[in-house]
């Protein structure tokens, strides 16, 4: 018997169903940060798109493949990130 073989590649939902728990995680980690709310999101936000970096590296994902991977969701905080650190600074 031949047994079945696992898709490589997470599809698209999966890969948004992981953000979405992570980032759940990320705001629950923040609420309880010594140095703020907005400051502890930005950190983990920052630390959360270097790991997705590294990811991206060790499992040797694609950029721009056809589904998302770890590269997609390291932009997506890097771009939270960004807007975080604009509203820190604001306040």
């Amino acid at each position: 018997m031949k047994t079945k073989q696992l898709p490589r590649q997470l599809q698209s939902a999966q890969v948004l169903v992981r953000f979405g728990f992570r980032l759940a995680i990320m705001i629950g980690f923040a609420v309880f940060a010594g140095t703020g709310f907005g400051k502890g999101l930005v950190t983990l936000l920052w630390m959360s798109a270097l790991i997705c970096a590294l990811a991206g590296l060790v499992k040797r994902e694609m950029p721009f493949a056809k589904n998302l991977n770890h590269w997609d969701e390291m932009t997506a905080y890097v771009a939270l990130c960004a807007l975080g650190t604009g509203i820190v600074q604001r306040l």
